[in-house]
């Protein structure tokens, strides 16, 4: 199948900003270039900047009218907007929304600073999966409910309404939920998570892999229209290998996290990527009038990427020991990615099971070849797990698309 033509349009609190996307197969090339390289400093430094058992949020349980108070846990995405980071913090809820097993309902969003210190904090409904910054409109949104029930939340901080709450305009029409948020020339797009979850096997030639979504905030009204399927055509990009360039139909059954690649980067400057995670497989939508589809193929299964520069820290998230961590050093020319060898459909249903499959670990991503390899740490052990955001050395005052 291939990428279909959709137009979108962004609604946002000042008015009507008409923005077009036009979605069609055309012709893309790739350049093999340089190769990339690992950066030549030693081992990155891992430290600690904030703990999720150091915060708190209240909540009440049906029936009940005493609150309870918890510490916050399993901290997921991660983005930053000004000069600080927003961290998700999913608090034991399900991935349909389900109660936590003290009857917690709700995911607490955490404004820090760069350096650990908490400014704000905002509970909402779910659990949430996906979130971005989105400049254009000085706001956080936020997704919830991965695999079903989904919806979205808009967070203006500062505001005196911080939190706004869409519903999405119909049924998801993959039958899951919705996860990662790009800004994509300043559209909103989100991968539609957990295809099938409520209704045929992934993957299904209707089901969408990512949605563009507008937001009108009179209705609270999220509209949804598909970008491009699970089992639309895309063109190999790994090189050396006797599919190279060819077109395949793509079978994708876990679209998951997403971003836009910097004009920085090593390979697929500019374009946005979508990574499933469970097929090892990452998806990059190329800019232009005519954008087509383009599959990388990966060595290890994948949830986040950041794309480093030599100077300046990539934040992430740990959910296995409750923290933000901040990573300094030589950063590789390659993105950086957590590695999660669990999350692989190859992987067995009793996990870490080593060597095949390790515990997370942090790893450099090959662009050219897919080939992912372990990256060396010291100082706070880590298990990333989530999100990572990169901030350039003097880049502390700029929004992310990531």
């Amino acid at each position: 199948m291939r990428v279909r033509a959709h137009p979108l349009v962004v609604v946002v609190a000042s008015g009507v900003a008409s923005v077009s996307l036009s979605l069609a197969t055309g012709s893309v090339g790739f350049a093999q270039g340089g190769q990339g390289g690992q950066g030549s400093g030693g081992p990155l430094t891992v430290k600690t900047i904030l703990s999720g058992d150091s915060l708190t949020h209240s909540f009440t349980t049906a029936g009940s009218s005493t609150p309870v108070t918890e510490s916050l846990s399993k901290p997921d995405d991660v983005t930053r907007l000004g000069k600080d980071l927003f961290v998700g913090f999913q608090n034991g809820v399900g991935p349909q929304g389900e109660a936590s097993a003290s009857g917690n309902l709700d995911s607490t969003v955490v404004e820090t600073t760069l350096s650990g210190q908490p400014v704000a904090q905002w509970d909402v409904a779910g659990k949430v999966d996906g979130l971005t910054a989105d400049p254009q409109l000085h706001a956080v949104i936020a997704t919830v409910n991965e695999d079903a029930n989904s919806s979205l939340y808009t967070i203006t901080p500062g505001s005196g309404s911080a939190v706004q709450h869409f519903a999405y305009n119909e049924p998801l029409p993959h039958f899951g939920g919705t996860d990662a948020i790009s800004i994509f020339h300043g559209q909103i797009l989100i991968s539609a998570s957990a295809p099938g979850t409520t209704g045929q096997a992934a993957p299904q030639p209707t089901y969408p892999a990512v949605y563009s979504v507008t937001l009108d905030n009179a209705t609270s009204v999220a509209t949804v229209t598909p970008v491009f399927s699970d089992e639309d055509a895309a063109t190999v990009a790994n090189v050396g290998t006797a599919q190279s360039g060819q077109t395949v139909q793509l079978g994708l059954t876990d679209p998951d996290s997403s971003s836009v690649v910097p004009f920085g980067a090593p390979r697929f400057q500019g374009q946005f990527m979508l990574t499933s995670q469970g097929d090892q497989q990452q998806i990059f939508l190329g800019r232009g009038p005519n954008p087509t589809l383009s599959v990388l193929n990966l060595s290890q299964s994948v949830d986040d990427t950041a794309w480093p520069t030599s100077h300046g820290t990539l934040y992430a998230t740990d959910s296995t020991n409750n923290t933000i961590d901040a990573v300094t050093g030589d950063f590789p020319n390659d993105p950086v990615v957590a590695v999660t060898p669990c999350g692989s459909n190859s992987a067995p249903s009793t996990c870490p099971a080593p060597p095949q499959f390790p515990a997370d670990y942090l790893g450099t991503l090959n662009p050219w070849t897919g080939q992912i390899s372990p990256l060396a740490t010291t100082g706070t052990a880590i298990v990333p797990q989530g999100g990572l955001v990169f901030v350039p050395q003097g880049q502390g005052d700029q929004g992310n698309q990531g």
